[in-house]
């Protein structure tokens, strides 16, 4: 594990409370083997799907993937987080991810197709509303899920200049910037029709970007251009070695810190995929998979190290934690702590 002057690791692991999870978990973990050993939970929001952290890693934040959806500051110096004020709406139903960006924390609102920015106060609180929503526009050919927008994910580039979020209803990724606080669109670049774009992660060099998709099992590459802003589709990579038996659910994907390997989880499959990263970035080979060793795995989270991987497993109630062969990436599986419908973990 990285390094952290003594300061203590933690792991924050999500959950749907709507499933029986528990809210918010807090676990240490271990700085040699990465095993984590629960500390204790809060309950705050109903639904906190997804968290993240503070660039100073003093709050977190995590989204209520509720119809009336909601995001929520949580001070985290003690054993369980505080919660700092109320949740703020978001103008927006089922926030399913969130990222901090230009003094904001912004949402991807799954059911209504949004991108909402709340501000971020100087003590890491957020404003008592949100002061912009970039509202996406479009369908695809999915009768079924494809029927309007669905945000899915959203980060900041590399470069900290852009917002890129994931719209798995219109089969596009969209860059934006903030103009006043409210979400302003840049450009909207098309992936291939019916492929459900649903989670983005860069390549650490900042050149490239992989986009899991959720309706076909395959992983786009695409050439990122931060001074421009835009984003260049060049090939899929499959996840699967065969053809899935019915639909596959592809969710989460990390990079390696040194950018040699992508990892992706199959929910329908419950499997690990592991990538080799080719070609300067431009090319991923399905190196082999691996079981998740739970079921459906919403998430993944890497430690910065880059030697263990974890899975939010939200079936199965459990996060299980892998080590990384150096030379091939493949996992091995180290341990698991039990957290019912866990949906994601963070590392802080």
């Amino acid at each position: 594990m990285a390094d952290l002057g003594g300061r203590r690791r933690r792991a924050f692991i999500g959950s749907f409370t709507a499933a029986g999870g528990p809210g918010i978990v807090v676990a240490d973990v271990d700085r040699t083997s990465g095993a984590l050993t629960l500390v204790g939970s809060v309950n705050g929001v109903p639904d906190p799907s997804y968290l993240a952290l503070s660039p100073t890693g003093e709050t977190l934040y995590a989204v209520s993937e509720t119809t009336d959806g909601a995001v929520a500051a949580y001070r985290v110096a003690g054993d369980v987080p505080e919660q700092a004020g109320p949740p703020v709406p978001v103008g927006g139903s089922g926030p399913t991810h969130l990222s901090v960006f230009d003094g904001h924390v912004l949402t991807a609102n799954y059911g209504s197709g949004s991108v909402t920015a709340v501000p971020v106060r100087a003590d890491g609180a957020l404003a008592r509303a949100a002061s912009g929503i970039l509202r996406h526009t479009g369908s695809g050919p999915h009768t079924r899920r494809q029927q309007s927008p669905h945000a899915h994910h959203v980060q900041p580039d590399p470069s900290g200049r852009w917002a890129v979020s994931v719209d798995l209803g219109t089969d596009s990724v969209r860059v934006c910037a903030l103009r006043d606080g409210v979400p302003v669109l840049h450009r909207e670049h098309a992936l291939r029709p019916g492929s459900g774009p649903r989670h983005l992660a860069f390549h650490p060099a900042g050149r490239h970007a992989y986009v899991v998709n959720e309706l076909t099992p395959t992983v786009t590459v695409c050439r990122w251009d931060a001074a421009e802003g835009s984003l260049k589709p060049l090939a899929e990579a499959a996840v699967l070695p065969g053809a899935p038996a019915g639909d596959a659910y592809p969710s989460g994907l990390v990079v390696s810190p040194d950018g040699r390997f992508v990892w992706a989880a199959t929910r329908g499959e419950d499997v690990l995929s592991v990538f080799a990263v080719e070609a300067d970035g431009e090319a991923l080979r399905l190196v082999g998979t691996a079981p998740c060793h739970g079921r459906w795995p919403r998430a993944v989270a890497l430690a910065d190290s880059g030697n263990v991987l974890y899975v939010a497993n939200e079936r199965s109630g459990d996060v299980t934690w892998f080590t990384l062969d150096p030379t091939t990436g493949l996992p091995r599986r180290a341990g698991s702590l039990a957290v019912p419908a866990a949906s994601c973990v963070v590392l802080g």
